[in-house]
């Protein structure tokens, strides 16, 4: 008895499957036909855009940095994004690596308060800066936390693409829906931006507290470079890649130099076993 029911028992667990797979091709269908899938796809999936490739002097291995653009890069973080932004793993000093001199780093760090205590009262006040300090934390009282810029692009993947696809990719979100066409409404109707964020489709959700930071002519570059949207983003961009990692080129070179070592080692080192062992290879 129990040979007969065993086989029918999986027969009708196997039938169930088949009519639950079926039944869920079904349902899905609208979604597989344009969507390729046969589970629903999240608004996520749907919306949500990669970087488009943002190409930079210091990118590859024989990149350097374009210290013109890093120093257009820190003017628009000076005078756009350190209002929400901090920068705390720079020192004013550093910015002497992209091109300013002393004079001029100490007049840029006196334009910040950073940071003092006193040892003798205990209090913590604020001074203005010098070259050795590093830039001060920015305390901010809107929504959300903004993040510490100096290691955005090693933090994010797509780095300065990132970077310049979400400054750039602010979008009206019914207009950029409609590009997909209404079903895509009528699928997500709960997917509206909440009021006090901005649809972004760069950003992991969709919704960034951050409102559009540039605009045509934020900053006035002091090279006389015409300050687009598009450009101020590169600029930013490629100040974040230098502030994430100053010693990029420099290392590049020391390790183009370690590879030659090894290089001519190897070569001596072969020449070498081939005079060494000559009389027992004959």
């Amino acid at each position: 008895m129990v040979r007969i029911l065993g086989p029918l028992v999986g027969l009708f667990f196997a039938l169930a499957a088949l009519w639950a797979f079926i039944n869920g091709a079904i349902a899905d269908a609208p979604v597989l036909s344009k969507y390729g899938s046969f589970t629903e796809p999240s608004a996520e999936k749907l919306f949500v855009k990669h970087p488009h490739p943002l190409h930079l002097q210091s990118d590859g291995p024989f990149g350097t940095f374009n210290k013109e653009q890093l120093q257009r890069g820190f003017a628009v973080y000076d005078g756009v994004c350190k209002t929400c932004h901090s920068l705390s793993h720079v020192a004013f000093r550093d910015l002497e690596e992209i091109g300013y001199n002393e004079a001029e780093v100490k007049a840029i760090a006196k334009t910040y308060q950073v940071p003092h205590y006193d040892p003798k009262t205990g209090e913590v006040t604020t001074v203005d800066g010098v070259p050795t300090d590093h830039f001060p934390p920015v305390v901010y009282g809107g929504q959300g936390s903004p993040p510490d810029l100096s290691l955005i692009t090693k933090a994010r993947h797509g780095g300065a693409s990132y970077v310049h696809a979400l400054l750039t990719g602010y979008a009206d979100q019914v207009g950029y829906k409609n590009d997909k066409g209404q079903e895509l409404l009528k699928m997500f109707p709960d997917s509206k931006t909440p009021d006090g964020l901005h649809f972004n489709p760069y950003f992991a959700n969709l919704n960034i507290a951050m409102p559009p930071p540039l605009v045509d002519d934020a900053v006035t570059y002091s090279d006389g470079t015409k300050a687009t949207l598009d450009q101020e983003a590169q600029d930013v961009a490629a100040f974040l890649v230098w502030t994430a990692e100053p010693k990029l080129v420099k290392r590049r070179q020391v390790g183009w130099t370690v590879l030659g070592f090894l290089l001519f080692a190897t070569i001596l080192a072969y020449l070498a076993k081939r005079q060494i062992w000559a009389e027992k290879e004959h």
